[in-house]
């Protein structure tokens, strides 16, 4: 929807995405995976918006990830035909997904790592007059959800969906989350390798026992963006990399300038006998995620920064979040931030704030050019 007001106009809080660095993160990504010769299957969880959906897939075949049902409806109805559900998957969930490929005509991919749940979601897919390709999970460290590439049960896996009559094996999966815990980005291009190795020996596995694979898809930020090598993948599914945040700057993914998320607030109180501010944006308006504390002592619920060069303001962080208030610390410049004056504040997890919100408005420099609608729920 376009739109054409300044930033001084808008209601706050608002959720800010910088047009520019937002443009620059998607062709970054999209070159890397053009140079390494693979697709890219962006996860959407993190911008839940058809039109940001439209310019990460520019240059590809259409093909996302999505983490919830709702995800993947509102996607379908877009146009997207490819669509992983990565989340491991259960039977109550197969009617819907299964009403979606009727609907829109879309192909959803699911994940197991359960070879003892398979029949049942063959079962539940009949049911649904439904069929399905289907993506072995693996753990590849992260211990979340995902079977060791070594485990006998991938095999089983690779047998019971081939004695299935409504699913088929696609290949294998894995999420390299626990590049999050890394401490530098030497130890994050190891996780990528131990991520990559990890999902190609799994699909070497089953296709020695029998069982082609062929989708060989990793992901993660982090990894995508410091692996060394993508042999014998086919795909990678980053998604946080459309905006960046402090958590991806503190683990070294990216710098201040590729942060194209962020919270417009007004001040609305001086506490200056406390040493602090108010603003308008608390923890409904930011999250509470704390995750960029662990590298960025001190990001408290977010930088605050300058509201036209987005500069951070001195050291200036969001140190406590109410539901609606923010208590911003560091070293103020009071008579420079007058009460009703705005600032940005850059948050620790773009994907946890994003939530919170109903829509993108655009900013290009310091004029909001357009406003994107987004999704929520599950």
């Amino acid at each position: 929807m376009a739109e054409s007001r300044e930033l001084r106009e808008l209601p706050t809080p608002a959720l800010l995405v910088d047009r520019r660095r937002l443009a620059r993160n998607l062709e970054g990504m999209a070159r890397r995976a053009r140079e390494a010769g693979i697709a890219l299957r962006p996860h959407l969880k993190t911008a839940k918006c058809a039109t940001i959906a439209s310019l990460a897939t520019e240059g590809f075949d259409g093909r996302i990830t999505v983490s919830t049902p709702m995800e993947a409806a509102y996607f379908a109805d877009h146009g997207h035909r490819d669509i992983t559900y990565a989340v491991v998957v259960t039977p109550d969930k197969v009617a819907r997904l299964g009403a979606i490929q009727r609907k829109t005509g879309a192909r959803a991919t699911l994940l197991t790592d359960d070879p003892a749940l398979i029949p049942e979601l063959d079962r539940a897919a009949g049911q649904a007059e439904s069929k399905f390709r289907v993506l072995v999970e693996i753990d590849s460290g992260e211990h979340r959800t995902g079977l060791p590439s070594d485990a006998p049960d991938l095999i089983e896996a690779g047998r019971r969906l081939a004695r299935a009559s409504n699913l088929q094996l696609e290949g294998v999966l894995t999420h390299g989350g626990h590049a999050y815990a890394c401490s530098s980005v030497d130890e994050i291009v190891q996780v990528a390798e131990q991520e990559r190795l990890a999902v190609v020996q799994a699909a070497q596995r089953l296709s020695a026992a029998g069982f082609p694979c062929r989708t060989v898809s990793a992901g993660s930020t982090p990894t995508a963006v410091h692996a060394r090598s993508f042999e014998r993948l086919t795909e990678i599914r980053p998604g946080v990399y459309m905006f960046y945040d402090l958590a991806q700057l503190g683990l070294g993914v990216c710098t201040a300038e590729d942060m194209a998320l962020s919270v417009l607030a007004s001040v609305i109180g001086h506490q200056e006998r406390h040493g602090r501010l108010i603003v308008d944006a608390g923890g409904l308006a930011l999250s509470k995620d704390t995750s960029a504390n662990r590298l960025l002592p001190g990001a408290g619920y977010g930088w605050v920064a300058d509201l036209e060069t987005q500069a951070r303001i001195a050291d200036l962080r969001v140190a406590v979040a109410d539901q609606e208030h923010g208590y911003v610390e560091g070293g103020i410049p009071y008579a420079e931030l007058p009460v009703g004056s705005r600032v940005r504040i850059f948050p620790n997890h773009a994907c946890m704030t994003a939530a919170a919100h109903e829509n993108y408005w655009v900013v290009d420099g310091n004029e909001v050019v357009e406003r994107w609608s987004r999704i929520g729920g599950w």
